[in-house]
């Protein structure tokens, strides 16, 4: 699962050096890998129950894409089984009039997660050097800074605790086309629809760019990027599932202990009266 990690300071050209295709060794092997994912989602639970019940590690999981690349389909399958009460999803549009009298991390900032948490963000602070890059929003002298900004801000969560892991899905433009023509043909898909998808596809090569200097320039020992091929949903999910799992294994959680004297209360429990009913 390290094949797609990006290491600190490398340049990577999505249209050559990472093929959306990509199986790596699980070309036509779809079934087998839909099992494996099945596998590793169960060993997810059972590591989010544990992360939960510690009480100890934070995780942060980002997701980045371009639209139609799955960050939602993402969301439902890799985490369907988890338990919402240690699972968040927080999701980040324009900014409100209250958020943008603050700087741009302050709205993130409120949505890390706390002890025992696990947190998606479906889009995120990297907005910053994404759409208000490619549409001019700030001048370049100010959306460079984020960099530093952004990098210095993931140190200190990690420095608190927090595992932090990006994921950059990556379609290629004819799949993009396939999928905006699909959710237009199904109509129980048209809502996803919007008329501003088609202006933004024509930005594709400016956003593209803008990706691989993001990638380069904050994927970091601490909060790495993972270019994840997604033209193809089972092995996306297979692959940031794997990611997921190994990183929760390497924190070596435990569950808290017991409460002493358990063998006592079992005799209190068993010693109570029947009330006549059993439980079914």
């Amino acid at each position: 699962m390290e094949l797609y990690r990006v290491k600190p300071g490398q340049a990577i050209n999505l249209a050559k050096d990472i093929d959306p295709d990509d199986y790596a060794d699980w070309k036509g092997k779809k079934d087998a890998g839909e099992r494996r994912q099945l596998e590793l989602g169960q060993e997810l639970e059972n590591l989010q129950e544990l992360l939960y019940a510690e009480h100890k590690h934070k995780v942060l999981v980002v997701l980045q894409a371009m639209d139609t690349a799955g960050k939602d389909g993402t969301i439902r399958s890799v985490f369907e089984g988890v338990n919402p009460q240690g699972v968040k999803v927080a999701s980040f549009k324009v900014p409100s009039l209250l958020e943008s009298d603050h700087d741009y991390l302050w709205r993130i900032h409120s949505q890390v997660p706390g002890k025992g948490e696990l947190v998606i963000f479906n889009r995120s602070h990297y907005e910053q050097v994404l759409v208000v890059r490619v549409h001019n929003l700030e001048p370049e002298s100010e959306w460079r800074q984020h960099y530093r900004q952004i990098n210095e801000f993931e140190r200190m969560l990690a420095e608190t605790g927090t595992t932090i892991l990006k994921f950059f899905l990556h379609i290629d433009l004819d799949e993009q086309k396939k999928r905006l023509l699909e959710r237009l043909d199904t109509p129980e898909k048209q809502w996803k629809f919007s008329p501003g998808d088609l202006p933004e596809r024509k930005l594709w090569p400016e956003y593209m760019k803008a990706y691989q200097e993001l990638l380069k320039e904050t994927s970091t020992d601490w909060a790495p990027w993972y270019v994840v091929p997604a033209n193809h949903n089972w092995y996306r999910n297979l692959v940031i599932t794997g990611v997921i799992v190994n990183a929760l294994k390497r924190l070596k959680m435990q569950f808290p202990p017991a409460a002493e004297n358990l063998a006592e209360y079992r005799k209190q429990l068993e010693a109570e009266p029947s009330t006549g009913h059993e439980t079914r």
